[in-house]
């Protein structure tokens, strides 16, 4: 499951937000099951459609859900997609229920050469792009958004691509500084996800990043993409900490829920908490199981990472 399948799946869930319409009585109007344990250690942030067989197709109802089971946040990758009033709608209800907005995707064009290029069509078309993603953040109460640095140049040096994509942040990042948003650029596997792209390491994005130079551009460890790409989480974690500015979880392999796979999160949730961490932590990954139960496999497990 790539991050077009999430975008895909979060919008399809937020159909009825967007068409102003919604079932009369909707499943989660049913007495649903809560572990009803309290809020966990660190802020979570399951994202639309991970829990619909409990909470039903309605967005709001599944909101309701996560905060029940103690899910202090929410992530949603194509909320620049939805329509004005379904982001007012879901901030609305985030806003009663206490829920931290994760981030969305503000700038993404797979398969094309963009940061890495020096040309003026590109930057406008890139400022562009983020002065929109500024005002879905202002609308949606959101503090980060994703950006991907898309593919790399195979008929450019390394190098000059390095610089121009610098250069094109620092564009992009003036745009962001006024409003409080950032843009955490996200590395993504290559031999697994994503073949091709720019950015996929760590201490690529952390080089970038300290050469940008601004609290608008920092990192998105995204845990289960760095695990298949480099592993080595933890030193990562620490020597990149200054630029890191949110966090996505997924094990592998498989990209399930914690404790599915090779990863250790209960001893990351534990360092990641003993740093001193306060954002969030987009859960960007699938069930293992199908229906409630594989709902239910997914809370206990967080549960069971998170009592450190």
């Amino acid at each position: 499951m790539d991050r077009r399948t999430f975008i895909t799946t979060g919008l399809v869930a937020g159909a009825a937000i967007s068409a102003g319409t919604f079932p009369r009585q909707s499943r989660a109007s049913e007495p649903a099951e809560s572990s009803k344990k309290g809020k966990f250690k660190l802020k979570y942030a399951p994202h639309f459609g991970m829990f619909r067989n409990h909470a039903g197709n309605d967005p709001i109802d599944q909101l309701k859900f996560m905060a029940d089971e103690g899910f202090g946040a929410m992530e949603d990758n194509g909320m620049m997609e939805r329509s004005k009033q379904s982001q007012e709608k879901i901030a609305g209800q985030m806003s009663r229920l206490g829920m931290t907005m994760g981030v969305f995707v503000g700038c993404a064009h797979w398969g094309q050469k963009t940061f890495v290029r020096r040309y003026k069509t590109v930057r406008k078309m890139l400022v562009k792009q983020m002065a929109a993603a500024v005002e879905v953040a202002k609308r949606v109460n959101a503090k980060w958004c994703t950006v991907l640095l898309d593919s790399y140049d195979d008929g450019l040096e390394w190098e000059y691509q390095t610089a121009n994509a610098i250069d094109n942040l620092k564009a992009c990042a003036e745009v962001c500084g006024p409003s409080g948003l950032v843009m955490v650029l996200e590395p993504l596997n290559p031999w697994r996800d994503h073949p091709g792209l720019f950015l996929t390491r760590i201490p690529q994005a952390y080089q970038i990043c300290r050469a940008v130079g601004s609290p608008s551009c920092k990192i998105l460890d995204d845990l289960y993409h760095q695990q298949v790409t480099e592993g080595n989480l933890i030193p990562n974690m620490d020597l990149a900490w200054d630029e890191i500015g949110y966090f996505q979880v997924g094990d592998n392999p498989g990209r399930n829920e914690p404790t599915t796979g090779e990863i250790n999160y209960r001893n990351i949730f534990k360092h990641i908490y003993e740093k001193g961490y306060k954002g969030v932590l987009g859960m960007e990954h699938g069930n293992s199981k199908e229906g409630k139960e594989g709902e239910r496999a997914v809370i206990k497990a967080y549960r069971q990472c998170d009592n450190f």
